[in-house]
């Protein structure tokens, strides 16, 4: 297993790169959120946890990343600069980009919001992931399980990730919509396409056919 974090190679197109793709990922959700159409599915299954616990919503989100990370475990995946950095950089572009977007607005309007939201996280997943500097959280349970069963594509296992945690979400009181279903079917072809495209090689890889779809640890 390759160390993650490794700065040598290529350091300032990488950070530059996982850092954009984190700010894109936070403006995506914002976009998402205010379109009013569905959240996505893990916050779907953030908001039923919140209402089953009485917990805040983002108590719960930091919750339930600490839980996943314990799954990295028997997949062998270690945390990076890009793992910790997903938890802190996404947050705060939430807020902010939420300050800045109004509420509301026409059904035309609110559809756009949520499909330029849909493409932007899905090339934001691209961004950072590619950056090899280490996944989210969550990002990490699809290129773990890839990369140990390799002839299963990310655009399946994101769709059966994105649709089982839908579904827990939904009995436990989540919110769903229309926006929900769309992303949950549209995330994994969307990760599929953007990841090889964003792909920074280490340089032992040029000519494996190796790409940062694997995980970068």
């Amino acid at each position: 297993m390759a160390a993650i974090g490794n700065l040598r190679h290529r350091p300032v197109r990488r950070l530059t790169q996982l850092y954009l793709g984190l700010a894109l990922y936070g403006i995506s959700m914002a976009l998402m959120i205010r379109s009013g159409l569905g959240l996505n599915p893990w916050d779907v299954f953030h908001q039923g946890l919140s209402e089953r616990t009485g917990l805040s919503f983002g108590t719960v989100t930091i919750a339930v990343g600490a839980v996943v990370l314990l799954l990295w475990i028997p997949l062998r995946q270690r945390p990076g600069l890009g793992t910790v950095s997903n938890v802190v950089v996404i947050g705060l572009v939430v807020d902010a980009t939420l300050a800045l977007l109004p509420t509301g607005g026409p059904l035309w309007i609110r559809i756009g919001l949520l499909v330029t939201g849909i493409v932007a996280n899905g090339a934001a997943t691209g961004l950072y992931l590619g950056a090899r500097l280490g996944p989210g959280p969550r990002d990490g349970l699809m290129t773990g399980f890839v990369a140990r069963r390799p002839h299963r594509s990310i655009r399946l296992v994101r769709t059966v990730i994105e649709i089982t945690v839908l579904a827990l979400g939904f009995l436990l009181g989540g919110t769903a919509g229309v926006g929900t279903v769309a992303y949950a079917l549209a995330i994994g072809p969307l990760a599929q396409f953007f990841v090889p495209l964003f792909a920074i090689p280490d340089p032992g890889d040029v000519g494996t056919g190796r790409v940062a779809a694997q995980p970068a640890g």
